[in-house]
């Protein structure tokens, strides 16, 4: 038995071991589809695995789904793109160069042509349909910038960290919850629990300056860059590393506040368990 695919070439039963349904694990986000919808678009990378490989030789994870070590979160626009071969994206979508790589390493070449005059700081807004951020286009601190000085008639080319560097004011708001175990009421007996997650309140445009990759973007994906968020969280969990990063583009400490509760870890013995939660406000001129 042969099941055509969508080039005209023939795959023998043996070569085609692929339910009709698939699932994959694409950097810890698993997603459900068709067969035809990932070997929809000849030469791709989806298509050169589930079209010219057997199933044993393709990783899978623990629950043997599928198992492909990229972008998780921006995995949903390349599948719905291999569905209609349209690409849709959200207001203010703040992942269009991280999307664009990866179009590139899944070998989709006409959704990279479709997301590089998004990208493109030669192309005007009047010409893309899909209007780039007003982060995108603004000055950051990842990027030199061209001032004219008056009376010199001269342009100088600034980086990072010199004073014609061009800083946007604002707070920003770190908060994390901490749990220690005090037995008999010495603090030599103390075990504390490592910090589970560093939380970030502020302007989204401010964060991404200053946490870059390490800030945790998937909770909330479409927040446009001048709005307020409270919902990213950072990759690593040393506040020494936060309060680092926040120095080193230009913020300073204003306010501390933290709270803190008591229970009793088990009635029959004197150990308590204290959980408190801690915000550190910091503030840019």
């Amino acid at each position: 038995m042969a099941l055509a695919v969508s080039t005209g070439c023939k795959i023998s039963a043996e070569e085609h071991a692929f339910p009709e349904i698939i699932e994959l694990n694409v950097g810890g986000q698993v997603y459900i589809t068709r067969y035809s919808t990932l070997v929809s678009i000849p030469g791709s990378l989806l298509w050169e695995m589930f079209s010219q490989k057997k199933v044993k030789a393709l990783a899978r994870d623990s629950k043997g789904r599928f198992f492909v070590d990229r972008d998780g979160f921006l995995f949903r626009y390349i599948l719905d793109y291999m569905r209609d071969q349209q690409l849709v994206l959200p207001d203010h979508f703040p992942e269009r160069s991280r999307l664009l790589r990866e179009a590139d390493y899944f070998i989709l070449p006409e959704l990279v042509k479709l997301l590089a005059p998004k990208i493109s700081k030669q192309n005007s807004i009047g010409e893309d349909p899909c209007q780039s951020d007003p982060e995108e286009t603004s000055p950051s601190l990842d990027t030199f910038r061209s001032i004219s000085l008056p009376g010199v008639g001269i342009s100088a080319t600034s980086a990072p960290g010199t004073n014609l560097e061009i800083r946007r004011s604002g707070f920003i708001t770190v908060g994390y919850r901490g749990s220690y175990t005090l037995g008999r009421e010495s603090h030599t007996d103390a075990k504390f629990r490592r910090v589970a997650r560093i939380m970030v309140c502020g302007k989204t445009s401010l964060a991404k300056e200053v946490f870059g990759d390490t800030l945790n973007e998937s909770r909330d994906p479409d927040r446009p860059p001048e709005r307020y968020t409270s919902r990213y969280y950072l990759k690593f969990t040393f506040l020494e590393q936060a309060f680092d990063k926040l120095s080193d583009a230009g913020f300073h400490m204003v306010a501390c506040n933290s709270t803190g509760t008591c229970a009793f870890a088990h009635e029959q013995t004197d150990d308590k368990i204290w959980t408190s939660y801690t915000e550190y406000v910091f503030y840019r001129e």
